[in-house]
């Protein structure tokens, strides 16, 4: 039994939930991996240095056992994440401690820790399988999944999934991940695929959608209202075109900061009417590796103002770190929030404390989104109040490629990937919502 005969089925018109219960499942099947014994490979190398292509790997790997609560995918697209760039340089550790970590705690567990990983946090397909206790979801169902893996044995998770000890990320601290022709999720991942969209367009939006989701909106983050003044950094970029489509959509005024003109020609098409060009306005927050300067800061703040009309921001949406960090906290209005949920440039972040305590300012961590949250988000998406922010689309063949135009920043949005779809364009059951929408899905693609 190969894959083809699933493909078969999903690009059936006629095909039943009987009919694809009834599929034997392949032995085997081809996923993007990469090897335990190439965790040194770039040891003594930059991170710039150190190429994706090189330690990414397709591979012919044996299908895993189904478990209880559990739910096989069968693969049409999925995307590019910078957890996938991380794990395939090996940074800021080897992935294989998760699955080794995973592996220790239940007989069930110990299918992720394996010399090989399985990566990929994003993913559109169809049920293939469900395991025993799997009732919500059935064979033949069109999916997308979040990437929220949580076993929710203990009660710390039961106000906020994220807060559960045992939450991963799946196809990052877990195996089985989305960049396959098959993946193993747990049946609570499972969200219906809007129907509007082709496979590869409705796997981009998952893990960045339900981030700036949580991270701006939810009353987990920063929960935004009506005419608030949000800053956005990076945001034409995978989260920040989100987190920028989320303020316009709720009502809130995003002021925009991007790094080139293109960038800013993004943003102006979503909407958005106050950008700051950074490298046109050539702001140096720091005077060297170890000082910052406060009087880029205040610039950069009298900026903000002559964008609002004389108000300071209400909300920002961090995920630069180090390098906007101080910029940030101060550049807020009293009272107001800044929300971190990464640290690309750098997680030993610097600020001055004065204007966070006096201003009585406050500062929320936010990761990744609850099932709840990362729902709201996705119906969001299936409403087309938001739309997939899809710039290019590879092969699975080219999956390491599209990791290195990540990890280079030579990318807009997110970047796809083919897995069981032979084509783009494939999956869409909504004409008549995709035609209203046509222009905002291919925003990205038109760049």
């Amino acid at each position: 039994m190969t894959t083809q005969a699933i493909l078969d089925a999903i690009q059936s018109p006629d095909s039943t939930p009987g009919d694809f219960a009834a599929l034997p499942l392949p032995e085997s099947y081809r996923a993007i991996t990469v090897h335990k014994d190439e965790t040194e490979m770039f040891a003594g190398m930059t991170t710039r240095e150190k190429d994706p292509r090189k330690s990414i790997h397709l591979d012919e790997v044996p299908l895993p056992e189904l478990g209880p609560g559990e739910a096989l995918v069968a693969v049409m697209a999925s995307s590019v994440n910078y957890n996938s760039v991380w794990t395939s340089i090996f940074e800021p550790l080897s992935t294989f401690g998760f699955l080794e970590r995973y592996g220790r705690t239940s007989e069930l567990a110990k299918r992720h820790d394996l010399p090989y990983h399985i990566i990929g946090s994003d993913l559109a397909g169809v049920v293939l399988r469900t395991g025993p206790g799997v009732n919500a979801w059935t064979p033949g169902d069109e999916v997308v999944a979040h990437c929220l893996s949580v076993e929710l044995e203990s009660s710390d998770g039961h106000n906020d999934t994220m807060l559960d000890p045992e939450q991963r990320i799946w196809g990052f601290e877990t195996n089985f991940g989305g960049l396959a022709e098959i993946a193993l999720v747990k049946s609570n991942q499972l969200m219906p695929k809007p129907g509007h969209l082709s496979w590869e367009e409705a796997a981009a939006p998952g893990l960045v959608n339900s981030t700036a989701y949580r991270q701006l909106v939810s009353r987990n983050g920063a929960a935004m209202k009506q005419g608030d003044n949000v800053l956005i950094w990076g945001a034409s970029g995978g989260l920040g075109s989100y987190a920028t489509q989320f303020a316009l959509a709720g009502g809130a005024n995003p002021i925009c900061v991007v790094s080139s003109d293109q960038k800013a020609d993004i943003c102006r098409s979503m909407g958005a009417e106050a950008i700051i060009d950074r490298n046109a306005e050539g702001y140096k927050f720091w005077k060297d590796e170890n000082t910052q300067d406060p009087k880029e800061w205040k610039r950069f703040g009298k900026r903000i103002r002559e964008l609002t009309g004389g108000e300071d921001i209400d909300i920002v949406f961090e995920h630069p770190g180090r390098e906007t960090f101080g910029a940030s906290v101060f550049v807020t209005r009293k009272g107001g929030t800044i929300t971190t949920c990464a640290s690309t440039s750098g997680y030993m972040h610097e600020y001055d404390n004065r204007y966070l305590w006096m201003s009585l300012k406050r500062i929320i961590g936010s990761h990744f989104a609850n099932y709840r949250e990362a729902w709201e988000a996705n119906r969001l998406i299936a409403k087309g109040r938001i739309h997939p922010t899809l710039s290019k689309v590879y092969s699975l063949e080219e999956t390491g490629q599209a990791a290195f135009d990540v990890h280079r920043n030579l990318h807009q949005g997110k970047v796809g990937v083919l897995c069981l779809a032979p084509e783009e364009g494939l999956g869409v059951r909504d004409e008549e919502l995709r035609a209203k929408h046509i222009d905002a899905i291919n925003r990205f693609r038109n760049i």
